[in-house]
């Protein structure tokens, strides 16, 4: 594909699921992304193997995008994960505000997104490019679509480069969301996030936690198959590899694939929609 792609990857747990996940990128390499993006837990927990794994990438010669999130943590434990990133060459993070541990009353020193890309503009400058999160479908939180907008706006304005979005499979929600945008004056790329679909039991509890929204026909289709994963898997593949055609015929920036550390089911879409045109 002629446009810059990435891919986003959990921090493994086990030897084995680092040994997958080797694997799986070095399949995904042959796609040269422009980045790979390494997720973290609920309010931060899986900091150090988010970190142990952007190192590696980054030594490896790829260009790794840790998340960074200001759920629960102080100004002083940023600044010591800023600091770190630059010593080993990061010059990308995805800056969210994080998901609240289970049981756990939010603390440390910032509240919203917008608050921790203004610290990392006043601790580094423009040393980090700075993506932020977008919702076309709303946040699951959102009070109203305007209020939604309005918090998009201030973290773009604190100082964001650009935006990946939440998973959707609706390409009309991105459109418009993207001229909603365009309307108030947020004028960064916003790049649609692409999620294969696996299995319908993951992608609906997936769904449900983000407010994603899994459409009717589709929810129906993927329900009938049941157990039978490889139907369902050919169906999820045709529609997700039409969903990147229209985001591509629309002129979106690029495209960023969540995938669950796995290679095969991204790797044909991404062949499927080059072997039906030059993009």
């Amino acid at each position: 594909m002629n446009i810059p792609i990435s891919f986003e990857f959990f921090p493994p747990k086990t030897v084995d699921g680092i040994a997958n996940l080797r694997e799986t990128r070095a399949q995904l390499a042959v796609f040269k992304p422009e980045f790979f993006s390494v997720t973290f837990g609920a309010g931060g927990s899986t900091t150090d193997r988010t970190k142990e794994t952007v190192f590696e990438m980054q030594a490896e010669g790829h260009q790794a995008a840790p998340h960074i999130s200001c759920i629960s943590s102080s100004k002083d434990e940023i600044r010591e994960l800023l600091t770190a990133y630059k010593a080993h060459g990061i010059k990308r993070l995805v800056t969210l505000r994080g998901d609240v541990p289970s049981g756990e009353v939010s603390a440390g020193d910032f509240k919203y997104a917008n608050e921790l890309v203004t610290f990392i503009r006043q601790e580094t400058a423009d040393w980090f490019h700075l993506e932020v999160a977008a919702y076309p479908e709303f946040h699951p939180e959102a009070i109203s679509a305007a209020k939604d907008m309005a918090n998009f706006k201030r973290k773009v304005e604190a100082g964001a480069n650009s935006a990946i979005t939440q998973y959707f499979y609706n390409a009309d929600a991105y459109f418009r969301f993207v001229e909603s945008c365009q309307k108030v004056g947020i004028n960064v790329p916003i790049v649609p996030g692409v999620m294969p679909i696996y299995n319908f039991t993951q992608l609906a509890r997936f769904s449900g936690v983000c407010g994603a929204e899994i459409p009717r026909w589709l929810r129906l289709r993927l329900e009938a198959y049941a157990d039978d994963l490889p139907s369902l898997r050919a169906l999820g593949t045709d529609v997700v590899t039409e969903l990147c055609e229209r985001l591509l015929a629309w002129g979106v920036p690029s495209l960023h694939f969540y995938t669950l550390n796995q290679a095969g089911i991204i790797s044909n879409i991404i062949n499927n929609i080059g072997a039906k045109k030059s993009v």
